[in-house]
């Protein structure tokens, strides 16, 4: 039996941060319903391969809410939910019927859950956004990039979407479990930027140990890391070390052959830190000279933590338990093993 084979989930969400927590509910073995207006999700035009990976096995209504009629089905619908999942700018559902206070009080045990870009209240609340700029707001972008350049964005994935989604996963977990206790639920006000803004935590901690207040100081902090990063090899290809621990720092120099980085003088992270670009450069030299193969096995041999630069596809092949949807293409499951 899946944990939450049962449970309901009304999806009114488009695009990436509502769709992608609604998905993880389904591969949690929740029945979500996915209510389009007409025309559709967005994600269907402008990335349908986006909108077929993140609505598998859900099913799908379409409904007008303006339409008297198609509003009432919906909160028929509704009153048999656990779960109600919207994302549009604040105010809209109430508008179209469904404001969060008017609904829970029609059903005291549904968790209502909005995700926005701002939040419900406050001075960007009604501002329109995407990953880069939510990530700008909640100065990620700042710290991005390459050391020494401007700030940057491009990790490849959607993080300030991906991130809000889970935020909101775990919240309507907690909500759920709390509803168990209390036999009422709750309205979840999830915004993408605050969310983002609560990992910088990972941050602000060391930049108020070591006294870092200026911005140039703060990127040299989180950018520059001895030890660590990405180095090509002789064949051209990629590896990933990550020798950050002194331990781990000494079987890399070790390994290496690195003699002028293996003195006592370079024994603790802080004193290696100040010379991260001499040091990485060293390292990358001498990885410069070994194939990938050859590189990957004496790194790990040596217990350093090492890595190939997988592609995408080659992530999947590696992944246990990879589905082949006929629709989405290749998926990779849900995480955490539920045996």
């Amino acid at each position: 039996m899946s944990p939450l084979e049962g449970t309901v989930v009304v999806d009114f969400s488009e695009l990436l941060p509502g769709p992608f927590l609604t998905q993880n509910l389904a591969d949690l073995g929740a029945r979500v319903i996915k209510v389009e207006r007409p025309g559709g999700d967005n994600a269907r035009h402008l990335s349908p391969g986006l909108f077929a990976m993140v609505n598998r096995g859900k099913e799908h209504r379409t409904a007008d809410l303006k339409d008297p009629a198609d509003r009432a089905a919906i909160s028929e619908l509704i009153t048999h939910a656990d779960v109600l999942v919207e994302g549009f700018r604040p105010g809209v559902m109430a508008k179209l019927g469904f404001d969060p206070a008017e609904t829970l009080a029609a059903c005291p045990r549904l968790v209502y859950v909005s995700v926005s870009g701002f939040g419900q209240s406050g001075p960007h609340a009604q501002e329109p956004g995407h990953d880069v700029t939510y990530a700008a707001h909640a100065g990620i972008v700042a710290l991005a990039g390459a050391p020494g350049g401007p700030p940057s964005w491009g990790p490849g994935v959607p993080v300030a979407d991906l991130c809000a989604a889970m935020y909101g996963l775990s919240s309507v977990l907690a909500a759920l479990h709390e509803r168990e206790r209390t036999g009422r639920g709750r309205h979840l006000d999830v915004s993408i930027r605050d969310c983002l803004a609560h990992w910088l935590n990972a941050r602000l901690g060391p930049f108020h140990h070591a006294g870092a207040t200026e911005l140039h100081e703060q990127r040299a902090m989180a950018l520059r890391r001895p030890g660590y990063g990405t180095f090509t090899c002789a064949d051209g290809t990629a590896i990933a070390v990550g020798a950050i621990e002194d331990h781990f720092y000494a079987r890399l120099v070790q390994t290496l052959g690195l003699t002028d980085w293996a003195g006592p003088e370079w024994a603790s992270y802080a004193a290696r830190h100040g010379a991260a670009e001499e040091l990485n450069a060293a390292v990358a030299a001498a990885l410069a000279t070994r194939d990938s193969g050859a590189a990957l096995a004496e790194l790990s041999a040596a217990g350093v933590p090492v890595a190939p630069v997988l592609s995408p596809l080659e992530a999947v092949a590696a992944t246990p338990g990879t589905l082949d949807d006929p629709v989405a293409g290749p998926v990779i499951p849900f995480p955490v093993a539920m045996p």
